[in-house]
């Protein structure tokens, strides 16, 4: 039978998609399974937001009737009409280490990508640059933190090796918040004005007012990173889609909303590492997995910053700086005492100067490439 690369079709293939990172990374110690019911919700075109304003193909690589790699392509007209792009995405890309399965899985999302009038092939975007993406390219003895991948070392070459080249690197940076004596002396100066000079008050996000607090840090997500390179907003769908998922996981103790006059201008959003959790339960909630989940949520230790950003014109005023301390706050009384800050591009040179200013380090850095059509 050889090598066939072909498009899911029906539950069966969607399962042996979604199932075949179980059996690449069976005997990986820093693969974090996924929720499977989680994963074929996101998958779902009829309850996916994305699938509102995007399409996407779905493809299974088998070698003699058995799956050795998946992938996706993908269009996505939001991005498309915000950046005044015809890019054309690739996403959620796995395989064996077999080099003509690869090239074959990006050969026939280039062809489908092609064929809709593409110019452009990026990725691995899991859909967008809101959700995973990127291949990992340094950071393998580590842990993945919340709702970001650990890949085999061999993947960037299997990309490499099918004529993709490097579009954007992407920085993890660990971050540790308990010495305050490795932070720049500047920045406990800037975030102690945020409310005597600027008049600016910060607070911690309310649980019960939920979705009005995504809201508020929908504001700013959308306004703070418009110019950023890939990025795209959220809509209002997926907004809720995304409260959702989080809140079960928001911890009060870290998430904050800066305002001045009743104007929201200012968020940050992290969340503890529930990877520590979930890499215990071989994505599943039942029969036991429940209690697994308690026990090991009481041991979670770490935290990730999934987002921090303040509006353009509020910028200048310390705000970030103030979030900054707020961390160290947070750490003295929770049991979680650092973790990571990411991902942030590698061109956003201040966004990196503030982590090294604050005593941070990369340890990981993710990779996303392109292919001219």
């Amino acid at each position: 039978m050889g090598l066939n690369v072909r498009p899911v079709a029906g539950k069966s293939d969607l399962d042996t998609f979604i199932k075949l990172p179980c059996r690449l990374y069976r005997n990986e110690p820093y693969w974090v399974p996924p929720l499977l019911f989680e994963r074929k919700r996101f998958f779902d075109r009829k309850r996916n937001p994305f699938f509102e304003h995007a399409e996407a193909e779905y493809f299974l690589a088998l070698r003699d009737g058995r799956a050795v790699g998946r992938i996706t392509a993908h269009i996505d007209r939001h991005f498309n009409e915000f950046q005044n792009h015809d890019w054309g995405m690739f996403g959620f890309f796995e395989c064996e280490d077999d080099p003509e399965a690869a090239g074959a899985l990006l050969d026939a999302a280039e062809a489908w990508l092609r064929a809709r009038g593409r110019d452009r092939m990026v990725g691995p975007m899991d859909f967008t640059t809101n959700d995973e993406c990127g291949v990992l390219v340094d950071g393998y003895d580590l842990l993945p933190t919340i709702l970001t991948n650990w890949h085999h070392r061999y993947y960037p070459g299997l990309i490499e090796g099918a004529g993709l080249a490097k579009a954007m690197d992407l920085y993890m940076w660990n971050l540790e918040v308990q010495d305050r004596s490795r932070v720049h002396d500047a920045i406990w100066r800037v975030a102690a004005e945020v409310e005597s000079k600027h008049g600016i008050t910060v607070r911690p996000m309310r649980k019960k007012d939920m979705e009005a607090e995504i809201n508020r840090f929908l504001e700013v997500y959308n306004a703070a990173w418009e110019r950023n390179w890939g990025f795209v907003p959220l809509t209002e769908a997926e907004v809720r889609h995304y409260a959702k998922d989080l809140k079960p996981i928001l911890d009060e103790n870290w998430a904050w909303v800066a305002e001045k006059d009743g104007e929201t201008v200012g968020a940050a959003l992290s969340l503890p590492d529930y990877n520590q959790v979930l890499k215990h339960m071989n994505g599943r909630l039942l029969p036991f997995g429940w209690a697994k989940a308690l026990y090991y949520k009481g041991k979670i230790n770490r935290v990730r910053v999934f987002a921090l950003g303040v509006k353009r014109e509020w910028q200048h005023t310390g705000i970030a700086a103030k979030f900054y301390e707020l961390h160290f706050d947070s750490a003295a009384r929770t049991p979680q005492t650092g973790g990571e800050m990411g991902w942030i591009l590698e061109s956003n040179k201040s966004m990196n100067r503030a982590m090294e200013g604050m005593g941070g380090r990369i340890v990981r850095t993710y990779r996303v490439y392109e292919k001219i059509l």
